[in-house]
Protein backbone atom coordinates (compact mmCIF):
# COMPACT_ATOMS: atom_id res chain seq x y z
CA UNK A 1 0.00 0.00 0.00
CA UNK A 2 1.21 3.59 -0.76
CA UNK A 3 2.11 5.71 2.19
CA UNK A 4 -0.36 8.29 2.20
CA UNK A 5 -2.99 9.63 4.23
CA UNK A 6 -6.05 11.09 2.79
CA UNK A 7 -8.53 14.51 4.38
CA UNK A 8 -11.46 15.58 3.24
CA UNK A 9 -12.55 18.89 4.83
CA UNK A 10 -16.01 21.19 4.30
CA UNK A 11 -16.58 25.06 4.60
CA UNK A 12 -19.50 26.15 4.28
CA UNK A 13 -20.84 28.91 1.63
CA UNK A 14 -21.49 31.51 4.90
CA UNK A 15 -17.38 31.02 5.86
CA UNK A 16 -16.25 31.08 2.20
CA UNK A 17 -18.48 34.25 2.33
CA UNK A 18 -16.95 35.89 4.93
CA UNK A 19 -13.24 34.57 3.99
CA UNK A 20 -13.70 36.21 0.74
CA UNK A 21 -15.12 39.53 2.30
CA UNK A 22 -11.99 39.33 4.37
CA UNK A 23 -9.97 38.72 1.42
CA UNK A 24 -10.87 42.24 -0.34
CA UNK A 25 -8.34 43.95 2.04
CA UNK A 26 -5.64 41.87 1.38
CA UNK A 27 -6.27 42.38 -2.49
CA UNK A 28 -6.22 46.07 -2.13
CA UNK A 29 -2.96 45.72 -0.36
CA UNK A 30 -1.69 43.47 -2.80
CA UNK A 31 -2.78 45.85 -5.62
CA UNK A 32 -1.42 49.12 -3.76
CA UNK A 33 1.97 47.57 -3.10
CA UNK A 34 2.31 46.27 -7.03
CA UNK A 35 1.47 49.74 -7.52
CA UNK A 36 4.44 50.88 -5.78
CA UNK A 37 6.88 48.58 -6.66
CA UNK A 38 6.01 49.04 -10.21
CA UNK A 39 7.47 52.63 -9.70
CA UNK A 40 10.29 51.80 -7.61
CA UNK A 41 11.16 49.19 -10.08
CA UNK A 42 10.77 51.57 -13.23
CA UNK A 43 13.22 53.55 -11.07
CA UNK A 44 15.51 51.36 -10.07
CA UNK A 45 16.29 50.28 -13.75
CA UNK A 46 16.33 54.04 -14.69
CA UNK A 47 18.83 54.84 -12.12
CA UNK A 48 21.17 51.70 -12.80
CA UNK A 49 21.26 52.37 -16.47
CA UNK A 50 22.31 56.25 -15.90
CA UNK A 51 24.80 54.86 -12.86
CA UNK A 52 25.97 52.40 -16.11
CA UNK A 53 26.53 55.12 -18.72
CA UNK A 54 28.04 57.02 -16.30
CA UNK A 55 30.62 54.23 -15.64
CA UNK A 56 31.04 53.52 -19.00
CA UNK A 57 32.17 57.09 -19.55
CA UNK A 58 34.43 57.46 -17.06
CA UNK A 59 36.73 54.06 -16.67
CA UNK A 60 39.79 53.49 -18.02
CA UNK A 61 41.65 50.30 -18.44
CA UNK A 62 45.25 50.46 -16.66
CA UNK A 63 47.88 47.94 -16.28
CA UNK A 64 47.51 45.00 -14.00
CA UNK A 65 50.97 44.88 -13.11
CA UNK A 66 51.26 47.94 -10.31
CA UNK A 67 48.26 50.17 -9.00
CA UNK A 68 48.73 53.44 -10.14
CA UNK A 69 48.85 56.07 -6.82
CA UNK A 70 47.58 58.67 -9.73
CA UNK A 71 44.14 56.37 -9.94
CA UNK A 72 43.42 55.90 -6.61
CA UNK A 73 39.91 56.76 -6.05
CA UNK A 74 39.23 56.48 -9.52
CA UNK A 75 37.11 53.82 -11.96
CA UNK A 76 39.61 51.71 -13.25
CA UNK A 77 39.22 48.56 -15.78
CA UNK A 78 41.91 45.42 -14.92
CA UNK A 79 41.74 42.13 -17.00
CA UNK A 80 44.38 40.08 -16.27
CA UNK A 81 45.68 36.52 -15.11
CA UNK A 82 44.69 35.43 -12.02
CA UNK A 83 46.55 33.80 -9.50
CA UNK A 84 46.78 32.68 -5.60
CA UNK A 85 48.47 32.18 -2.60
CA UNK A 86 46.98 28.65 -2.62
CA UNK A 87 44.19 26.26 -2.91
CA UNK A 88 40.54 25.80 -1.07
CA UNK A 89 40.61 22.63 0.71
CA UNK A 90 37.59 20.92 2.39
CA UNK A 91 39.81 19.57 4.98
CA UNK A 92 36.77 18.01 6.86
CA UNK A 93 36.25 15.59 4.20
CA UNK A 94 39.46 15.43 2.82
CA UNK A 95 39.03 16.71 -0.59
CA UNK A 96 41.85 19.38 -2.07
CA UNK A 97 41.09 21.87 -5.15
CA UNK A 98 43.66 21.19 -8.05
CA UNK A 99 46.08 24.12 -9.21
CA UNK A 100 44.66 27.36 -9.78
CA UNK A 101 41.56 27.33 -8.47
CA UNK A 102 40.16 30.30 -6.82
CA UNK A 103 36.51 28.80 -4.83
CA UNK A 104 35.56 25.35 -3.82
CA UNK A 105 32.27 24.50 -3.39
CA UNK A 106 30.76 21.54 -1.54
CA UNK A 107 26.47 20.41 -1.74
CA UNK A 108 25.40 18.14 -0.05
CA UNK A 109 22.49 16.07 -0.55
CA UNK A 110 20.36 13.50 1.96
CA UNK A 111 18.40 10.15 1.28
CA UNK A 112 15.41 11.86 3.16
CA UNK A 113 12.03 11.63 3.60
CA UNK A 114 9.54 14.06 1.24
CA UNK A 115 6.12 15.20 1.81
CA UNK A 116 4.02 15.32 -1.95
CA UNK A 117 0.29 17.16 -1.65
CA UNK A 118 -2.57 16.72 -3.78
CA UNK A 119 -5.52 18.89 -3.08
CA UNK A 120 -8.63 18.71 -4.89
CA UNK A 121 -11.99 20.87 -4.54
CA UNK A 122 -15.12 20.33 -5.48
CA UNK A 123 -18.15 22.99 -4.91
CA UNK A 124 -21.35 21.74 -4.00
CA UNK A 125 -25.42 22.93 -4.55
CA UNK A 126 -25.45 25.96 -2.07
CA UNK A 127 -22.00 27.14 -2.26
CA UNK A 128 -20.14 24.68 0.45
CA UNK A 129 -17.02 23.57 -0.67
CA UNK A 130 -15.78 19.97 -0.14
CA UNK A 131 -11.50 19.82 -0.28
CA UNK A 132 -9.98 15.98 -0.50
CA UNK A 133 -6.12 16.60 0.50
CA UNK A 134 -3.76 13.77 -0.22
CA UNK A 135 -0.61 13.94 1.43
CA UNK A 136 2.11 11.22 0.36
CA UNK A 137 5.31 10.13 1.65
CA UNK A 138 8.65 9.05 -0.49
CA UNK A 139 12.00 8.68 0.30
CA UNK A 140 14.62 10.21 -2.19
CA UNK A 141 17.70 12.47 -2.30
CA UNK A 142 17.51 16.34 -1.88
CA UNK A 143 19.67 19.13 -1.15
CA UNK A 144 19.61 20.11 2.85
CA UNK A 145 17.02 19.08 5.06
CA UNK A 146 13.32 18.81 4.89
CA UNK A 147 11.78 19.95 7.91
CA UNK A 148 9.76 16.77 8.49
CA UNK A 149 7.94 18.66 11.68
CA UNK A 150 5.93 20.53 9.60
CA UNK A 151 4.87 17.73 7.56
CA UNK A 152 1.20 16.61 8.31
CA UNK A 153 1.71 13.30 9.69
CA UNK A 154 5.53 13.60 11.16
CA UNK A 155 5.30 10.15 13.13
CA UNK A 156 7.79 7.13 11.01
CA UNK A 157 8.59 9.98 8.56
CA UNK A 158 11.03 11.94 10.77
CA UNK A 159 14.46 13.39 8.73
CA UNK A 160 17.54 13.30 10.90
CA UNK A 161 19.93 15.75 10.55
CA UNK A 162 22.80 15.91 8.17
CA UNK A 163 26.29 15.22 9.30
CA UNK A 164 27.52 17.17 6.53
CA UNK A 165 26.16 20.60 5.25
CA UNK A 166 26.78 22.89 1.68
CA UNK A 167 30.00 25.17 2.83
CA UNK A 168 32.42 27.41 0.58
CA UNK A 169 36.04 28.05 0.56
CA UNK A 170 37.97 30.63 -1.12
CA UNK A 171 41.25 30.30 -1.77
CA UNK A 172 43.96 32.84 0.11
CA UNK A 173 45.58 36.13 -1.60
CA UNK A 174 44.00 36.02 -5.01
CA UNK A 175 45.84 38.73 -7.10
CA UNK A 176 44.88 40.09 -10.56
CA UNK A 177 48.64 41.07 -11.68
CA UNK A 178 49.81 43.42 -9.08
CA UNK A 179 45.85 44.29 -7.33
CA UNK A 180 44.65 41.98 -4.63
CA UNK A 181 40.71 40.42 -4.74
CA UNK A 182 38.98 40.32 -1.25
CA UNK A 183 37.32 36.76 -0.27
CA UNK A 184 33.80 38.64 -0.63
CA UNK A 185 34.99 39.97 -4.31
CA UNK A 186 36.04 36.70 -5.12
CA UNK A 187 32.78 34.85 -3.87
CA UNK A 188 31.04 36.34 -7.05
CA UNK A 189 33.60 33.98 -9.22
CA UNK A 190 31.10 31.43 -10.55
CA UNK A 191 31.65 28.19 -9.70
CA UNK A 192 30.27 26.05 -12.82
CA UNK A 193 33.09 23.24 -12.67
CA UNK A 194 32.54 20.03 -11.23
CA UNK A 195 35.64 18.68 -9.35
CA UNK A 196 36.84 15.47 -11.25
CA UNK A 197 38.31 12.69 -9.68
CA UNK A 198 40.53 11.37 -7.43
CA UNK A 199 39.76 14.53 -5.72
CA UNK A 200 36.36 14.99 -6.51
CA UNK A 201 33.52 13.07 -8.02
CA UNK A 202 31.01 11.91 -5.77
CA UNK A 203 30.94 10.70 -2.05
CA UNK A 204 29.02 8.14 -0.90
CA UNK A 205 28.59 8.19 2.79
CA UNK A 206 26.22 5.12 4.14
CA UNK A 207 26.33 1.45 4.01
CA UNK A 208 25.21 0.56 -0.08
CA UNK A 209 25.32 3.08 -2.54
CA UNK A 210 23.07 1.06 -4.62
CA UNK A 211 20.48 0.81 -1.44
CA UNK A 212 20.84 3.59 0.23
CA UNK A 213 19.07 4.39 4.30
CA UNK A 214 17.68 7.19 5.67
CA UNK A 215 20.48 9.63 6.52
CA UNK A 216 22.90 8.38 3.75
CA UNK A 217 24.93 11.16 2.20
CA UNK A 218 25.49 11.94 -1.87
CA UNK A 219 28.12 14.69 -1.64
CA UNK A 220 29.55 16.38 -4.79
CA UNK A 221 32.17 19.58 -5.13
CA UNK A 222 32.18 22.55 -7.68
CA UNK A 223 35.47 24.78 -8.35
CA UNK A 224 36.11 27.64 -9.60
CA UNK A 225 39.18 27.76 -11.72
CA UNK A 226 39.39 30.84 -14.44
CA UNK A 227 42.46 31.62 -15.93
CA UNK A 228 41.75 35.21 -16.00
CA UNK A 229 39.84 37.87 -14.64
CA UNK A 230 38.31 41.40 -15.78
CA UNK A 231 36.98 43.91 -13.22
CA UNK A 232 35.61 47.41 -12.93
CA UNK A 233 35.60 48.92 -10.04
CA UNK A 234 37.15 52.01 -7.98
CA UNK A 235 40.98 51.35 -7.29
CA UNK A 236 41.86 51.63 -3.57
CA UNK A 237 45.21 51.24 -2.76
CA UNK A 238 46.02 47.40 -4.03
CA UNK A 239 42.77 46.31 -4.17
CA UNK A 240 39.35 47.50 -5.53
CA UNK A 241 35.77 48.92 -3.99
CA UNK A 242 32.61 49.73 -5.51
CA UNK A 243 32.51 53.15 -7.23
CA UNK A 244 29.32 55.24 -5.68
CA UNK A 245 28.54 57.07 -8.94
CA UNK A 246 26.13 60.63 -9.21
CA UNK A 247 23.23 58.55 -10.50
CA UNK A 248 23.23 56.66 -7.06
CA UNK A 249 24.37 53.24 -7.77
CA UNK A 250 27.78 51.49 -6.62
CA UNK A 251 29.74 49.98 -9.21
CA UNK A 252 31.71 46.22 -9.07
CA UNK A 253 31.82 44.62 -11.52
CA UNK A 254 33.94 40.97 -12.01
CA UNK A 255 33.92 38.19 -14.94
CA UNK A 256 35.87 35.41 -15.88
CA UNK A 257 38.38 36.28 -18.89
CA UNK A 258 39.82 38.86 -20.14
CA UNK A 259 37.14 40.66 -20.98
CA UNK A 260 36.94 44.72 -22.61
CA UNK A 261 35.19 47.33 -20.49
CA UNK A 262 32.71 47.87 -23.36
CA UNK A 263 31.70 44.82 -23.18
CA UNK A 264 31.32 44.49 -19.43
CA UNK A 265 29.27 47.31 -19.38
CA UNK A 266 26.79 45.82 -22.12
CA UNK A 267 26.74 42.63 -19.81
CA UNK A 268 25.61 44.83 -17.17
CA UNK A 269 23.15 46.62 -19.17
CA UNK A 270 21.30 43.38 -20.75
CA UNK A 271 21.65 41.78 -16.99
CA UNK A 272 19.69 45.11 -15.91
CA UNK A 273 17.21 44.82 -18.57
CA UNK A 274 16.25 41.06 -17.77
CA UNK A 275 16.00 42.04 -13.90
CA UNK A 276 13.38 45.21 -15.09
CA UNK A 277 11.04 42.69 -16.93
CA UNK A 278 11.53 39.91 -14.25
CA UNK A 279 10.32 42.20 -11.59
CA UNK A 280 7.18 44.01 -14.16
CA UNK A 281 5.86 40.29 -14.64
CA UNK A 282 6.40 39.58 -11.13
CA UNK A 283 4.42 42.68 -9.76
CA UNK A 284 1.49 42.71 -13.09
CA UNK A 285 1.10 38.97 -11.78
CA UNK A 286 0.97 40.56 -7.61
CA UNK A 287 -1.94 43.25 -8.83
CA UNK A 288 -3.69 40.49 -10.82
CA UNK A 289 -4.17 38.17 -7.85
CA UNK A 290 -5.15 41.51 -5.32
CA UNK A 291 -7.88 42.28 -8.16
CA UNK A 292 -8.92 38.95 -8.21
CA UNK A 293 -9.59 38.75 -4.28
CA UNK A 294 -11.32 41.65 -4.57
CA UNK A 295 -13.83 40.69 -6.94
CA UNK A 296 -13.72 36.75 -5.61
CA UNK A 297 -16.73 37.80 -3.02
CA UNK A 298 -18.71 37.84 -6.63
CA UNK A 299 -17.78 34.54 -7.37
CA UNK A 300 -18.36 32.96 -3.93
CA UNK A 301 -22.02 35.12 -3.79
CA UNK A 302 -22.91 33.10 -7.18
CA UNK A 303 -21.29 29.82 -6.18
CA UNK A 304 -24.93 28.82 -4.69
CA UNK A 305 -25.61 27.48 -8.04
CA UNK A 306 -22.41 26.01 -9.02
CA UNK A 307 -22.69 26.68 -12.83
CA UNK A 308 -23.50 29.60 -12.44
CA UNK A 309 -20.56 30.29 -9.80
CA UNK A 310 -17.90 28.93 -12.79
CA UNK A 311 -19.52 31.60 -15.34
CA UNK A 312 -19.34 34.75 -12.69
CA UNK A 313 -15.81 33.23 -11.68
CA UNK A 314 -14.50 33.61 -15.64
CA UNK A 315 -16.20 36.85 -15.65
CA UNK A 316 -14.50 37.87 -12.97
CA UNK A 317 -11.16 36.57 -13.80
CA UNK A 318 -11.63 38.64 -17.38
CA UNK A 319 -12.41 41.91 -15.17
CA UNK A 320 -8.85 41.22 -12.83
CA UNK A 321 -7.17 40.71 -16.22
CA UNK A 322 -8.73 44.24 -17.83
CA UNK A 323 -7.69 46.20 -15.15
CA UNK A 324 -4.23 45.15 -14.57
CA UNK A 325 -3.98 45.56 -17.81
CA UNK A 326 -4.75 49.42 -17.98
CA UNK A 327 -3.20 49.77 -14.12
CA UNK A 328 -0.18 48.62 -14.50
CA UNK A 329 0.81 50.36 -18.09
CA UNK A 330 -0.38 53.10 -16.95
CA UNK A 331 1.91 53.34 -13.58
CA UNK A 332 4.72 52.44 -15.81
CA UNK A 333 3.83 55.31 -18.16
CA UNK A 334 3.48 57.66 -15.12
CA UNK A 335 7.35 56.20 -13.68
CA UNK A 336 8.76 57.14 -17.10
CA UNK A 337 7.16 60.53 -16.94
CA UNK A 338 8.41 61.26 -13.34
CA UNK A 339 11.87 59.45 -13.85
CA UNK A 340 12.46 59.94 -17.58
CA UNK A 341 10.47 63.10 -18.81
CA UNK A 342 11.37 63.56 -21.80
CA UNK A 343 11.88 60.62 -22.84
CA UNK A 344 8.63 59.67 -22.14
CA UNK A 345 6.95 62.90 -23.70
CA UNK A 346 9.05 61.64 -26.71
CA UNK A 347 7.60 58.65 -26.87
CA UNK A 348 4.13 59.82 -26.61
CA UNK A 349 4.73 62.75 -29.36
CA UNK A 350 5.85 59.45 -31.39
CA UNK A 351 2.51 57.65 -30.82
CA UNK A 352 0.62 60.66 -30.97
CA UNK A 353 2.29 61.62 -34.57
CA UNK A 354 1.65 57.57 -35.40
CA UNK A 355 -2.08 57.51 -34.88
CA UNK A 356 -2.79 60.89 -36.49
CA UNK A 357 -1.07 59.89 -39.59
CA UNK A 358 -2.55 56.65 -39.46
CA UNK A 359 -6.05 58.66 -39.09
CA UNK A 360 -5.49 60.72 -42.18
CA UNK A 361 -4.36 57.94 -44.30
CA UNK A 362 -7.84 56.51 -43.67
CA UNK A 363 -9.48 59.44 -44.42
CA UNK A 364 -7.48 59.71 -47.67
CA UNK A 365 -8.12 55.96 -48.28
CA UNK A 366 -12.00 56.49 -47.59
CA UNK A 367 -12.30 59.88 -49.79
CA UNK A 368 -10.83 58.03 -52.28
CA UNK A 369 -13.12 55.17 -52.42
CA UNK A 370 -15.96 57.60 -52.61
CA UNK A 371 -14.85 59.64 -55.57
CA UNK A 372 -14.69 56.10 -56.95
Amino acid sequence: MPDQITETTRTSWFSRLGSAIGGIFVGLLFVLAAVVLIFWNEGRAVQTAKSLAEGAGQVQTVAAERPDPAMEGRLVHVSAPVRAGGVPVDAELGVTAPPGTLRLLRRVEMYQWREERQTETRTQLGGATETVTTYRYTRGWAEGRNDSSRFRQPDGHENPEPRHADRAWTAPDIRLGGFRLTEDQASQVPAREELAPPSGSTMFIGADANAPRLGDLRITWRIARPEALSVVAAQRGDGFAAFRTRAGDALFLLVPGQVPASEMFAQAEAANATMTWLLRGGLVLLMLVGFGLVLKPLKVLADVLPPVGAVVGFGTGLVALLLTLVLAPSVIALAWLFYRPLVALAVLAAGVGAALAIGRLRRRGMAAAVQR
